[in-house]
């Protein structure tokens, strides 16, 4: 898009996010026990804040479609938000530490991202992290992350989202895992290129 801009002149470069990949791994829990789903699959949704442009009113409505050997889980709820979502949605204020997030990643069967707007949201990675496939719709840098490990639904609503989850096949690139240092290490460089020109400028 800066491309097609009046900035079309300039040198572009995308330089992707990173996370912590010490922290988002696969990682062992208790937390099917802890919850009493042992049985359950379990589609997993996280936020730092839910609206309907992250897709709340979507789990709402797939809580009433999916079967019932599936279990939702919300982390990033506030507590009013909890009191009105159904009884068949597990919901989490927040979590303790990103290790506990970790856990959630990896105890899930899969993480459904239904956001409406977004750029390139670390939630997927973090899943995609913990091997944990993405389902997303063809939103922003959303649907970018999911192709890395998970699917896109061209059109959106539940109905989508249920076939994909029914389906559980995903496609899975090679690579995985996006580390924060490298995404660091990316910057370093340019900054490095940029302050040669400016030297060079300048001299």
């Amino acid at each position: 898009l800066v491309k097609q801009s009046f900035l079309k002149e300039y040198p572009v470069k995308v330089i992707h996010n990173g996370i912590n990949l010490q922290i988002f791994t696969p990682t062992e829990s208790d937390i099917k026990q802890r919850y009493h789903i042992e049985d359950k699959k379990i589609v997993l949704g996280v936020a730092s804040v839910w609206d309907r442009r992250k897709g709340l009113d979507t789990f709402v409505e797939l809580s009433e479609k999916i079967s019932d050997s599936y279990q939702i889980v919300l982390v990033g709820l506030n507590n009013k938000q909890i009191k009105k979502l159904p009884d068949n949605i597990i919901s989490i204020n927040k979590t303790n530490s990103p290790q506990e997030l970790a856990e959630l990643y990896s105890v899930a069967d899969v993480f459904v991202n239904p956001t409406l707007e977004d750029n390139y949201p670390t939630t997927n990675l973090e899943a995609i992290a913990c091997n944990t496939p993405v389902i997303t719709y063809n939103t922003g840098g959303s649907s970018e992350s999911a192709k890395i490990f998970g699917k896109v639904t061209e059109e959106k609503g539940v109905d989508f989202i249920l076939k994909a989850i029914y389906e559980d096949n995903f496609d899975e690139t090679e690579d995985k895992r996006i580390d924060y240092r490298d995404t660091v290490y990316e910057y370093i460089e340019i900054y490095k290129v940029v302050l040669l020109d400016i030297n060079y400028n300048l001299n």
